[in-house]
């Protein structure tokens, strides 16, 4: 079974979606609103299922393991990725389930049998994100030091999770990060040569890696055009590596029935009751360590990060968001997750409303 006959991200629709971050409490948010999600296991399963029966292709969940302080420390309470993911595959049925996972934290024979394990229970729904790491307090957690060659050591670990699942015999591995003998393991994944990778990343050397070790990679700007620019760089990288790597970009989504609605309930959840200790520290963070968003974004858009953490801002009305994925598809994004401040009260009206129009654009079939 091959990933281009199993996986929802080759399915048929042309602008792919996603729903990202159910698995943190607050979602994409620093906010202090009461409706703010709370990541109860029986919101996210009701969630999974809404998205799953609404032909949504994938659910990406957020790997963290420290809070960013502030009155309420959001993030703290995050649910493990590959546990994560292996639940949802027993009650969901056709939607893609990706785990988030930290190289530097966690082993590769011992991910690549995780990995495998959700692509059985699954049927070939499983996906990898594939993240370096760049957060040096949650590398302290683990007695680890953030270094500068940490996409090194990814290319290394996603050399050893594909040997493992291409190899017939064992073998040694002998590396900069991992020296490794009589590698194996069983069961292998459905999807062949292996389950279908992402990788989130802005800076160049990111975006090196992800044309090295990608299927996908996700992205942020701070203006639909300037994503051009990011389209257009790994289409050269990607071609130089002799692959084809699709671009995806992440979008925080407020959608009312009038454009005035949508963009006070933004301005009330991500301005006048954000959680601004929190957006100062993950800010800071961010900017000093991640390399993950365009310069002016940390600049210019602070109500984004607050609004969902720096990804880009679909406030408005249906055919508002709606008209903005197909400007998005028109420049070449494969597609785009989204977030809510509550999941389960937004989605349905999202579902309801965003996704004939996008029907009616083509991008989506019914």
């Amino acid at each position: 079974m091959s990933a281009a006959a199993t996986h929802p991200l080759h399915g048929p629709n042309r602008f792919k979606l996603g729903l990202f971050s159910t698995n943190a409490d607050g979602g994409l948010t620093l906010t202090r609103v009461p409706e703010r999600w709370p990541a109860t296991w029986d919101g996210i399963a009701a969630t999974a299922k809404m998205a799953d029966r609404a032909g949504l292709e994938f659910i990406l969940p957020i790997a963290r393991w420290k809070g960013f302080g502030g009155e309420l420390n959001s993030r703290e309470l995050s649910y493990e990725t590959l546990t994560f993911a292996a639940a949802l595959a027993g009650i969901t049925e056709r939607i893609g389930l990706f785990s988030t996972v930290h190289v530097p934290m966690v082993h590769p024979v011992f991910a690549a049998k995780a990995l495998a394990t959700i692509d059985q229970a699954s049927g070939g729904r499983a996906g990898l994100n594939i993240v370096c790491g760049w957060n040096p307090e949650e590398f302290e957690l683990f007695g680890l030091k953030a270094g500068d060659d940490r996409y090194a050591q990814g290319l290394e670990w996603f050399e050893v999770m594909e040997r493992l699942y291409t190899s017939t015999e064992p073998f040694d591995f002998k590396g900069q990060f991992y020296d490794l003998k009589a590698v194996s393991g069983k069961p292998k994944p459905l999807q062949s040569p292996r389950p279908i990778t992402l990788n989130a990343a802005f800076s160049p050397p990111g975006r090196a890696f992800a044309a090295k070790a990608a299927d996908f990679l996700f992205t942020t700007f701070s203006s639909i055009e300037a994503g051009k620019d990011t389209l257009d760089d790994m289409k050269a990288r990607s071609a130089a590596t002799g692959r084809k790597v699709g671009v995806f970009t992440t979008c925080h989504v407020v959608c009312r029935p009038s454009q005035s609605e949508a963009e006070e309930y933004y301005e009330h959840y991500a301005v006048e009751m954000a959680d601004h200790a929190s957006v100062d520290k993950y800010t800071a963070a961010k900017s000093a360590n991640s390399n993950s968003h365009d310069p002016e974004t940390y600049r210019l858009h602070r109500k984004r990060f607050a609004g969902g953490a720096g990804t880009y801002p679909l406030v408005g009305t249906p055919q508002h968001i709606a008209d903005e994925m197909i400007r998005m598809s028109e420049i070449g994004f494969a597609g785009t997750t989204v977030s809510f401040v509550n999941f389960l009260d937004e989605l349905p009206y999202f579902l309801e409303h965003v996704l004939p129009l996008l029907e009616q654009a083509g991008l989506r079939k019914a």
